[in-house]
């Protein structure tokens, strides 16, 4: 039987409402959502400026001291939106990580793909209100619209470094970032790409902040926070300078939807099916996973449900570790998959144990969308 092909994750950047880089993820997970009330300069950095915290009645997580400027330089930043700046500095420490700059003659084969619920909500929103207020709609400043398209971080990003591969970004509600590992991982294997910068990104900003409180989805006093996970992956038979150990493999990820109409047990039941068709993709058994890195932990109601379908896929699952990330970091959406994938990798960085050893990214959208992620532990912790 031939071994499945992998894909490599040789480095990472990541931001959190816990601070810039892996460490203080990952210990702000192992805390259990003990962080600090968000520093009133931060959250005027989001956009909300003579913001009462304390009248509304969900807590609110930005990246706390986030300057793009140190992480892109000041050229080239005033109109793009948060979203923008969060995705293009998680990129910017990814390719940190690498042990030589990406050489000329790999660039055109080397891309950006990220996972968005929607680019910029605070962007979009505050373009069309110009459209309104402004005495002729085409007064609008043409230098706002490229921050409302949902594909500016990686486009941006992209043309930063002429990396002229592959360049996407998908949308999937909570599943964006899944997705979009996905989507690299497949691209990788096929042979379309030899280099790819892939995650997710979220901000936080007024319009999402009131959206989560109006749809009540996360009760009275739940948290809603930001941020971006951004992976350089290359195929696993891949040598290419610059990257010379491996993290992590991505053995296998599922993408699946049932109807939430039909019930919570039927979106239950068909995570577990994601997961079972993954860890038989990867070629290891439930028996096999050591660490999961769970997704919908923010939502009492969800976090039921995920439960469940883990539960369901992995039986008893005696001495399994579980990283409950959104606790920490509140509702990050669309770029919470990757938070999960990095926490994860901090978990490992952090802990001794054996190359090969399984790890188990999961996760389950309001609209009935669920997926998981099986990755290998490498060999560089």
């Amino acid at each position: 039987m031939n071994s499945p092909v992998t894909t490599d994750i040789v480095s990472y950047g990541v931001l959190s409402p816990a601070g810039a880089g892996p460490k203080v993820l990952i210990e702000a997970v192992r805390e259990g959502g003990t962080l600090a009330e968000a520093h009133p300069e931060d959250l005027a950095d989001a956009g909300f400026e003579d913001f009462d915290q304390g009248a509304f009645p969900l807590r609110l997580r930005p990246v706390p001291g986030f300057r793009p400027e140190e992480y892109l330089g000041r050229k080239g930043l005033r109109n793009h939106s948060r979203t923008a700046k969060l995705g293009m500095a998680a990129c910017e420490m990814a390719l940190d990580g690498l042990m030589e700059t990406i050489p000329e003659e790999h660039r055109s084969r080397t891309g950006v793909v990220l996972g968005s619920g929607t680019g910029s909500a605070r962007a979009f929103g505050e373009f069309f209100r110009e459209t309104y207020e402004q005495q002729r709609p085409y007064l609008v400043s043409p230098a706002l619209f490229p921050g409302i398209l949902m594909n500016c971080a990686a486009s941006a990003f992209a043309m930063r470094h002429s990396f002229t591969g592959v360049n996407a970004s998908l949308a999937g509600g909570r599943l964006s970032s899944l997705t979009a590992l996905r989507y690299a991982h497949n691209s990788l294997i096929n042979g379309y790409s030899e280099r790819l910068l892939t995650g997710g990104v979220e901000e936080l900003s007024p319009h999402t902040a009131w959206a989560w409180q109006r749809g009540g989805a996360l009760g009275t006093r739940g948290a809603v926070g930001e941020g971006s996970a951004v992976f350089v992956m290359q195929r696993s038979d891949a040598a290419l300078s610059g990257a010379p150990r491996t993290l992590a493999s991505v053995a296998a990820c599922e993408i699946g939807f049932r109807d939430p109409e039909q019930g919570p047990l039927t979106v239950a039941a068909g995570l577990a099916l994601c997961v079972r068709d993954a860890l038989k993709t990867a070629g290891v058994t439930a028996d096999d996973v050591r660490v999961v890195s769970a997704g919908s932990t923010g939502d009492h109601g969800w976090r039921a449900v995920e439960a469940r379908g883990r539960a369901q896929a992995l039986g008893p699952a005696a001495g399994v570790e579980l990283l409950r990330v959104q606790d920490a970091l509140g509702e990050t959406y669309s770029a919470s998959g990757a938070l999960q994938l990095a926490a994860l990798l901090g978990h490992w960085g952090t802990t001794d144990g054996e190359p090969g050893e399984i790890g188990l990214v999961t996760s389950v959208g309001h609209d009935g969308m669920v997926g998981c992620l099986v990755v290998r532990r490498g060999t560089a912790h």
